[in-house]
Parts: C-alpha cells; sequence; structure tokens
C-alpha cells in the first residue's frame, strides 16, 4: 500500500474511532443487560408461566372469545375507543389498548390485560418494576432524548463501521511480518497493545460489522415505520386521517380466522383497530408473525374490513421493513437462544476491550508527541 494512501486509513481510522468511542462505551455499557432482558424480566416478573397457548387455535375453546375480551375492556372505559388488542406470549392474556380518540398519544391510553381463562382484568404491572431496564433501553435507542438521539446514535454507529472497514486496511500492512495472533511480549508495552488490539480487532471483525450495520438501521425504525404507515396501509383508498371509526364492529374472532386463513402458518401478534397509526379509517390491520425466532419479527399484515369482516388485502413487509425487522434480533443476538445470547454478550465485552485499547495507544501517542515537543523546545 502506498504510503499516502496508508496515512489516509490512519487518519480516517483515528478519527472515527475517537469520535465515536465514548457513546460506543455507552452502547456496550446499556447492550449488555438488554440482550439477556427476556431472562432479567423473567427473573423479576411476578406473574406465573402457564403451558396453555393464548394465540393456537387448538386452545381457543377453552378460552374467551376476543369479542368477549373487546367487551370486558371498554366495559372499564365505555366512553372510550379500542385501538390495539396483542397477546402476551407465555399465558393467556389479550392486551385492550383503548383511548378517547383514534390519535390518543401514549398517556391518554387505557391498558387492560384480560386473562381468558376467566376473563379478569389483570393489575398491569407497576411502571418501577420495569423501570431500571426501560431507562436502560430509551439510553441505548435515543440518549432519553427521542428522534434526535436516535439519528445522532445512528451516525456514531455508521463512524464505527467505518473504523472497523479502516482497521482492515490497516491490519494487512501492519502485522504484514507477524504470525496471525503473535504478540510481541519482548517489545514495548505500546507494542504488545498494538498486537492485542489488532487480534482482537481481526477476531470480532465479523460480529462488529453486523452489530454496526444493524444498529445504523435500528435507528432509522421511526422514519422507515413512518414511510411504510403512509404508502403501504392506505389500501383501496382508505387513507387514515386519525378519525375515530364510530360504526359497529364486525366479530375480531371472525376476522382472525380469516386472516389466518388468508396467511397460513402464522401466529398472530397483535390487531390495530381502525383509525389508528398501524391501520386506516375503514379496516381492522391484524399483524402475524412468523413462527421461527428469526421470522417472527417478520410481519403480514392482513387487512380487515371492520364493517363487513370481509378480507380487504394480505400485505408483506416492504423490503425496507423487512431489513429493520430482521436487524433487530441481530443486533441484539436474540434469534439463538440462551447460547448465542452469550456469545453476544462475550463479543461485547470483547469490544469494550478493543475501544480501550485504541483510548490506550492515542493517549501513549499523543502522550510520546508532546513529550518531545517538550524537549525541542
Amino acid at each position: 500500500m502506498k504510503t499516502n494512501h496508508l496515512r489516509g486509513w490512519i487518519f480516517v481510522h483515528k478519527w472515527s474511532s475517537l469520535v465515536s468511542t465514548l457513546f460506543l462505551f455507552m452502547l456496550c455499557a446499556t447492550g449488555l443487560p438488554l440482550i439477556f432482558h427476556e431472562e432479567i424480566d423473567a427473573v423479576f416478573s411476578e406473574n406465573e408461566q402457564t403451558v396453555v397457548s393464548p394465540i393456537e387455535a387448538g386452545n381457543e375453546g377453552a378460552l374467551l372469545s376476543l369479542d368477549a375480551v373487546l367487551k370486558t375492556a371498554l366495559a372499564e372505559r365505555p366512553d372510550e375507543l379500542p385501538l390495539y388488542m396483542s397477546f402476551d406470549i407465555d399465558q393467556p392474556v389479550a392486551n385492550v389498548t383503548t383511548g378517547k380518540t383514534a390519535s390518543s398519544s401514549d398517556s391518554e391510553m387505557s391498558f387492560f390485560p384480560i386473562d381468558r381463562r376467566n376473563g379478569d382484568v389483570i393489575a398491569p404491572e407497576v411502571a418501577e418494576e420495569q423501570g431500571v431496564m426501560d431507562f436502560i433501553l430509551r439510553l441505548h435507542v435515543d440518549l432519553l432524548i427521542g428522534l434526535p438521539g436516535m439519528l445522532f446514535l445512528g451516525l456514531m454507529g455508521f463512524l464505527f463501521v467505518v473504523a472497523t472497514i479502516s482497521g482492515i486496511f490497516l491490519y494487512a500492512p501492519f502485522m504484514a511480518r507477524l504470525r496471525f495472533g503473535q504478540i510481541r511480549r519482548e517489545r514495548s508495552a505500546r507494542a504488545r497493545w498494538t498486537d492485542y488490539h489488532n487480534l482482537i480487532g481481526i477476531v470480532t471483525l465479523a460480529w462488529a460489522l453486523v452489530v454496526g450495520i444493524t444498529g445504523v438501521i435500528n435507528t432509522l425504525a421511526d422514519p422507515l415505520t413512518e414511510i411504510w404507515q403512509a404508502s403501504e396501509l392506505n389500501t383501496g383508498g382508505a387513507a387514515n386521517s386519525g378519525a375515530a371509526y364510530v360504526g359497529k364492529l364486525s366479530s375480531i374472532d371472525k376476522a382472525l380466522a380469516t386472516a389466518r386463513q388468508a396467511s397460513p402458518g402464522k401466529t398472530i401478534q397483535f390487531i390495530a383497530f381502525p383509525g389508528v397509526a398501524y391501520s386506516n379509517d375503514r379496516d381492522m390491520a391484524v399483524f402475524l408473525q412468523g413462527e421461527t425466532e428469526l421470522t417472527k419479527n417478520l410481519l403480514t399484515v392482513v387487512l380487515i374490513n371492520a364493517a363487513s369482516g370481509k378480507l380487504e388485502a394480505v400485505q408483506d413487509m416492504p423490503w425496507y421493513m423487512k431489513a429493520l425487522l430482521y436487524s433487530q434480533p441481530l443486533h441484539f443476538g436474540d434469534y439463538g437462544g440462551l447460547p448465542m445470547k452469550i456469545i453476544w454478550a462475550i463479543f461485547d465485552l470483547t469490544l469494550i476491550f478493543l475501544l480501550g485499547s485504541g483510548l490506550y495507544l492515542w493517549k501513549r501517542k499523543w502522550t510520546k508527541h508532546a513529550v518531545d515537543l517538550a524537549e525541542t523546545d
């Protein structure tokens, strides 16, 4: 490699790393507990798990119908409208969200977890019980400042990817005369740390690129979702104006049966009622997900006419939403069970060491440069 090109890559690697390092430390520190969020939630959850699935068709006869669930929720808030219905994975509970208008903010919504075995309204978990993990998640996702924080972290993630790629171009010339993995223990501390830095960097290369690229994609979740909502859910002239649906709803159970028939081999994730952000003014949107660890994040939207119960459309996610939904499990390593999470955690800790060694090397070089200038003066 020509000297000018090498100096250029050194400049890119140094400054893309230095600018993003502080935020990468934060992302690694907050990402570590988020890798195990399911296990942590299970430890602190007071709810008993059950083997009865809330969404398997074979068990529907033993559970309260979805129409009855909705009726129970609306009896709690007769002056509000149904907005969403979601389903717990590990217990037969349907969660109904209501609001005074279809465009109600999160703080204006009411949330009713309803046990489908007996129709009881379960008291939602106290917010403080989830406070620590919620805080960590928000800090990791948007620095607690919403979309501007997400986009800023996306920029830091992009710089991390640039630093990783530039490191590839620097690895070959610097390690040309050394065996792979060789640590020059007889040399200076700076030389040994350089060898450690290079070794860890090349070993974690593929993982770092996966996590970095998927992290950048995840920071675009809000803009991409808004584009998808505006372009894909406005089917057949039924745009979403945010107006409340005032007509009588057709049977939710029949709508779900129609959706399953239209897109077989999938399970339900949630239902969006007419007028909300994830539907349009006319239809109930039934969101179905895949059944494997990786495909459960890919959604199919089945639009059912809210008044007649007839099938309106079946929509797969566009390519950019598939990229987003695939990137989420890849980023946290939660698609391969606990072994994959442990591997992800080890790489996370290794990246912290890599960042620290990079800072050490920069500080040693800067300190040596300052000493040389002082001696010259």
